[in-house]
């Protein structure tokens, strides 16, 4: 897959998962596509590692795009931890 279909699929999987996990988020919609990206990156390393298998084979399998919902919302609940962190602290 091309740097275009990471960055469609980062989109799409971080809106999904801030949909599924509602809730105010000090980011935006660059904060959002970031975490996908980097969320569909994760989840791809930790199919491989944890299952075994390639969970990155194309832009419409279902193995992608679940692999970049569960990288997405493990990195959503981080940001959400540490961003909570630095409110209470101010």
């Amino acid at each position: 897959m091309g740097i275009i279909a990471w960055i469609l699929i980062g989109l799409l999987a971080g809106l999904i998962a801030k949909a599924l996990m509602p809730g105010k988020d000090p980011g935006g919609l660059i904060i959002t596509m970031l975490i996908g990206i980097a969320g569909g990156l994760l989840g791809g390393w930790l199919g491989k590692v944890i299952f075994g298998v390639d969970s990155i084979d194309g832009f419409f399998d279902l193995s992608t795009w679940i692999a970049a919902i569960v990288g997405s919302l493990i990195l959503l609940i981080l940001y959400r931890l540490l961003t909570r962190n630095r409110h209470r602290r101010a």
